[in-house]
């Protein structure tokens, strides 16, 4: 039946690529087909990643390929967002069979309830699906370190300058993939002029994180901040993540880990298929994985 619908979307719609319809209806699903990954349970580090009904799947992907080329099995914590049902949520437990799976029936009202005295988080939380990494992934931290994760990461050779943050003589600092612009809610400018200073360029869709910076009282300080909970839906995520960073001490991972809207992967270690180079995922970086994460 998935084929017949494929071939009708071809024969139909000209405008439809082959090779797309491929890499992202029929190679993508096979991933699910791969042996479980179980024995996330080192604590010097959690990966926190949000996830939907939409990009669970891919969210399957980028983890399986992040593994693949880190000597660590870090703790692995997935949040699902509103449309996450119970079914999909056992789905991503039999992929990762030791990791915490929490759905947004659960994390709500417990969050909900820690943000009672903090009114512009709880208002956030509330309407702002996006803000489940400001808010859900700190609550749910059970190690030292966060490392800040999105379902649209694929990894082709080891993060090395990300992994060197881990050594013993590595500096303290937040650390996270430069943007390919900055995209924050306000500019480094308007707030600077405010009394807040931002490094520029932060992406917050991977990074790492300390616990020492994620305070609530910061992000209501930052929220009250005009212009931070502003503009596009979510860069005010993003923009939090940054402030936050900059005020603890932050880094930029070095151009190889930069996000890009043009171009292929080649030799680089890693790429975030942000909304615009979305179906690159598919068509480049699944293709590209196919033979080391499908080969069991």
């Amino acid at each position: 039946m998935m084929l017949g619908r494929i071939l009708m979307k071809i024969r139909h719609l000209p405008h439809y690529r082959p090779d797309l319809v491929y890499a992202r209806d029929i190679l993508r699903h096979q991933i699910l087909k791969s042996a479980p990954l179980s024995g996330t349970t080192d604590d010097r580090a959690e990966i926190h990643v949000l996830t939907s009904a939409h990009d669970w799947i891919n969210t399957v992907w980028a983890l399986k390929s992040f593994y693949a080329q880190v000597p660590y099995r870090f703790a692995l914590v997935i949040h699902g967002d509103p449309s996450l049902t119970p079914d999909l949520q056992q789905a991503l437990a039999q992929q990762f069979p030791d990791a915490r799976i929490i759905g947004d029936e659960e994390a709500r009202p417990a969050v909900l309830a820690a943000l009672a005295d903090y009114p512009r988080c709880l208002d956030i939380r509330e309407n702002r699906v996006i803000s489940k990494k400001i808010f859900d992934f700190p609550h749910y931290l059970q190690s030292d370190r966060l490392i800040m994760f999105d379902s649209d990461l694929l990894f082709f050779a080891p993060p090395q300058a990300f992994l060197d943050y881990f050594e013993e003589d590595a500096p303290r600092v937040n650390v996270f993939n430069p943007d390919v612009e900055t995209a924050y809610s306000t500019s480094p400018e308007a707030l600077a002029k405010q009394g807040v200073p931002i490094l520029p360029e932060i992406n917050s869709g991977f990074g790492l994180m300390h616990r020492d910076s994620l305070s609530l009282d910061l992000v209501e300080e930052f929220l009250g901040v005009p212009g931070v909970a502003d503009g596009h839906r979510w860069r005010f995520e993003q923009t939090v993540q940054a402030l936050l960073s900059t005020r603890f001490g932050a880094a930029l991972l070095p151009e190889e880990y930069r996000v890009t809207l043009t171009g292929d992967v080649g030799d680089k270690p890693f790429r975030h298929y942000v909304g615009a180079v979305r179906n690159q995922m598919y068509t480049e970086g699944m293709r590209k994985l196919k033979k080391t994460l499908l080969a069991n």
